[in-house]
């Protein structure tokens, strides 16, 4: 089977400006080689594509593969996870992982709360701050904890995200 990898390499957007935070949850070489030799040893042809903006540019030109090992995490949007396997959706080409829908709705914390308790899943309460004026309608027992609303891996999670007053709260959700 011919197999494309699609993948955010760190250095990359290192090498682009981008922060070592905001580059957190991308690869190394290390880890595409890695995937590329598992593949290989399975008797797959791997083709190495990279990031979503050369994914496609390569379909444009008319490349295809029969199926893709995504491991992208894309850089800008709310739907950034799913930019790659709804491109592939259009063209028909297999990924691996989840579709685009799982993917935009599971990046959104509070939207995939309010799904799985639609479903009868228990899960703490919570509350969105998206603004200063936010923190007045936060009536939850302390502490709590804060988090980004669209990251993963851990990204804007440290030791200053267990709040346990509500000046610690618009500290940390206002800065």
């Amino acid at each position: 089977m011919h197999i494309g990898l699609t993948y955010d390499l760190r250095q990359d957007y290192l090498d682009a400006g981008y922060s070592e935070e905001q580059t957190a949850e991308f690869d190394s070489p290390d880890t595409i080689a890695a995937i590329e030799k598992a593949l290989s040893a399975m008797g797959h042809k791997t083709k190495r594509i990279g990031n979503v903006k050369s994914l496609v540019q390569r379909l444009a030109a008319g490349e295809r593969w029969d199926m893709v090992f995504n491991i992208c995490e894309g850089m800008f949007g709310l739907g950034r996870e799913a930019q790659v396997p709804a491109l592939l959706d259009a063209y028909q080409i297999p990924y691996t992982f989840s579709g685009p829908l799982v993917l935009a709705l599971t990046l959104d914390k509070a939207l995939t709360k309010r799904v799985v308790r639609s479903l009868g899943v228990a899960t703490p309460d919570f509350v969105v701050v998206a603004a200063k004026e936010d923190i007045a309608a936060v009536d939850l027992p302390f502490p709590l904890f804060a988090k980004p609303l669209a990251e993963g891996t851990g990204l804007g999670i440290d030791a200053r995200s267990k709040i346990d007053s509500r000046r610690q709260l618009t500290a940390v959700c206002c800065e």
